[in-house]
């Protein structure tokens, strides 16, 4: 695998389940830990899995990320489950990023490269927890992906919107479709040697002008597709429940964003992969 230098840390904002361990080798291999042990949402039956997750219970997760707005939205979802989340810094250019198009081998290089830095290094008991998220836009072949970070600072929202200037019509639902695209975000805990991986996405579209406001990153330009009752995203042209009426995440109340976050469903991806008590 080819390294660069560390690409800027991702601004803060489901796929089917990954588990990864570590066998003796040091090689990465598929877990057969790894199991879907809840058949509901892990936050919407908060009682009944915290009492079948009891072995994790008052446990600290160092999360690695130069982000405080990330590290608080983890807290929220956590501190509630007896979780302590504390942010872990790490010294400048420590984590070497690989050149990869996909976000969970970035996200799993990482992890690898921090175990280290645990104020316990590797024989800790606390757990590690790593989160990658990125801009994937369908008709410029998933770019920027991994790099979102990165394009932001240099070509920014602008940018984006002049690469996909050719891509219009006065139809909204042919619009959106032309324009598709999605947010995603992989988050990684390490625990003693298991490796859980966790899955959030939001599908959408780029609007054709820049929305200022509320929110970060892609937020101004990110419209994304209705919700349901369930809260699952819905195709180009459905109404759901939940919408922001055609308005980008940056012209929106952060309330309203938080409902569509890739983000929480992948902490939702990945805790309900942790074994039973």
């Amino acid at each position: 695998m080819i390294y660069l230098n560390p690409a800027p840390i991702a601004p803060p904002n489901a796929t089917r389940p990954i588990c990864w361990s570590i066998n003796c080798a040091g090689i990465l291999v598929t877990s057969s830990l790894c199991r879907n042990i809840l058949k509901n949402s892990f936050f919407s039956n908060r009682h009944e899995n915290t009492n079948r997750l009891g072995e994790y219970m008052g446990r600290k997760i160092w999360f690695l990320t130069g982000n405080i707005g990330k590290v608080e939205e983890a807290r929220e979802h956590l501190t509630p489950l007896g979780y302590e989340v504390s942010q872990l810094i790490v010294p400048k250019d420590a984590i070497i990023e690989p050149q990869s198009d996909s976000i969970t081998d970035v996200a799993m290089a990482k992890i690898e490269q921090a175990k280290s830095h645990l104020p316990s290094g590797d024989n800790s008991k606390d757990m590690l927890m790593i989160e990658d998220a990125g801009l994937f836009i369908d008709s410029l072949s998933g770019f920027p992906g991994v790099y979102s970070s990165y394009v932001h600072q240099t070509i920014g929202c602008e940018g984006i919107i002049k690469l996909l200037s050719h891509l219009t019509t006065e139809d909204s639902v042919r619009l959106a479709s032309l324009r598709s695209a999605e947010f995603r975000a992989v988050t990684v805990l390490w625990d003693d040697g298991e490796v859980y991986v966790g899955n959030g996405k939001c599908p959408g579209y780029i609007s054709t002008s820049i929305v200022e406001g509320n929110g970060f990153g892609y937020d101004p330009i990110f419209v994304p597709y209705d919700l349901d009752s369930a809260g699952d995203s819905l195709s180009a042209g459905e109404y759901g429940e939940v919408s922001t009426h055609g308005s980008p995440f940056g012209g929106v109340e952060i309330t309203t964003k938080k409902k569509f976050s890739h983000r929480s469903r992948a902490l939702n991806d990945l805790f309900n992969q942790l074994p039973s008590a």
